[in-house]
């Protein structure tokens, strides 16, 4: 029986730890560094069709109807003028059992979490990596050691693992963007609450879709906004008031309204991966956030670190995991130049560009084969 050690309990870890779970030729550990896996947060994550067909895997079919929403369309605006431009049927890339869904982070979480509670140490912070012939030794930082055959980093954008392996030369950068999350009352008659609506803005853009049938709707806005390093070192700045109100002054003015009826409103900068950092120790690998961090303009976060989750899983279980970076890089690759493609659109302020953008994009989305080259090629 092979030993697996998994670093960080977010979605990508928890996914693959289910999948070895389900498995008799494994023993898996997950390690993680804080004391509990917060699950009170309510902001929501989309999955495209792509990660629902994984997750039904682990059965995903069975969680509760009134926990999750299947929009069926994406309906595009304009920030100045507030009206629809045009509308993308998400629906047509979905299947009887495999729909796009979107959800409350903390709800797939624990959903996750649930099925592998017994296998988490928290409190279990890594400080050392070593290759000690075929196993690989960890030590952690309360002096507990442990040895496995394979280990699987999956400890976010800011990994310690990585960093540790790479001696500290994969650092995530900030890419100029603020991204500012909040919940909108079902309520709101202004507001579409039965499918994604997209708002265009001058470096600015938000989101709005529902996160359950009857509930809240979640609020995300990508806001091109530069930080001095020293500011991005400080921690407790996204928290302080006077720093969140300098923010939210530079909201567009047409977008001022909708901020009045944002609930838990939370801000914070955006990190991306720069590269790919293939590891040449044998047996370790990197998945979700730790592999290589998106921009937020696609929606596929929470999808990628699905699906890389599951290639890994399969390629260990066929014994052909050498070409598990290949893959991985191609695929990720695609959706990082749809994401930074998406977010340069999203943004446009030029009249002349946004009134050649609107005409093209009302094309687009009725045009069946770019929508399968554009987003079938993620999606299926």
């Amino acid at each position: 029986m092979k030993k697996v050690a998994i670093i960080g309990a977010g979605i990508s870890g928890l996914f693959i730890a289910n999948l070895f779970k389900n498995s008799s030729n494994y023993q898996i550990k997950i390690f993680e560094k804080n004391n509990l896996i917060d699950l009170d947060g309510g902001y929501g994550v989309q999955l495209s069709v792509n990660s629902v067909k994984l997750l039904n895997n682990i059965e995903f079919y069975k969680f509760k109807n009134d926990k999750k929403f299947n929009p069926n369309k994406i309906i595009f605006y304009s920030n100045k003028s507030s009206n629809k431009l045009c509308d993308l049927n998400i629906s047509d890339f979905n299947s009887n059992d495999c729909k796009y869904t979107t959800l409350k982070r903390s709800d797939l979480v624990g959903f996750l979490k649930d099925k592998v509670e017994d296998l988490i140490k928290y409190n279990h912070s890594i400080s050392k990596i070593d290759k000690n012939n075929k196993k690989i030794r960890l030590t952690f930082e309360n002096n507990e050691t442990f040895e496995c055959d394979y280990l699987i980093i999956s400890d976010g954008v800011f990994s310690k693992s990585k960093n540790l392996i790479s001696n500290n030369k994969t650092q995530a950068k900030y890419n100029n963007t603020l991204a500012i999350r909040g919940m909108i009352s079902n309520s709101n008659n202004i507001i579409d609450n039965k499918n994604i609506s997209l708002f265009f803005g001058s470096d600015f853009h938000h989101v709005i879709y529902p996160m359950t049938p009857n509930g809240d709707l979640n609020f995300i806005a990508i806001m091109k906004f530069k930080l001095s390093d020293e500011e991005l070192k400080n921690y407790s700045l996204f928290s302080d008031n006077s720093f969140i109100q300098k923010i939210l002054d530079n909201v567009p003015q047409e977008c001022k309204k909708i901020f009045n009826e944002i609930k838990q409103l939370k801000m914070f900068p955006v990190f991306v991966s720069d590269n790919f950092f293939k590891i040449k120790i044998n047996n370790i690998y990197l998945i979700g956030d730790a592999f290589f961090a998106l921009p937020p303009s696609f929606a596929q976060g929470a999808s990628q670190s699905i699906e890389g989750a599951y290639e890994l899983f399969k390629k260990i279980e066929n014994n052909t995991e050498e070409n598990f970076f290949r893959v991985r890089v191609k695929k990720i690759k695609m959706v990082n130049i749809r994401s930074k493609i998406n977010q340069f659109i999203f943004h446009l302020s030029n009249p002349l560009t946004v009134f050649l953008r609107n005409i093209f994009l009302k094309r687009l989305v009725k045009n069946k084969k770019f929508l399968e080259q554009y987003l079938g090629k993620i999606y299926r």
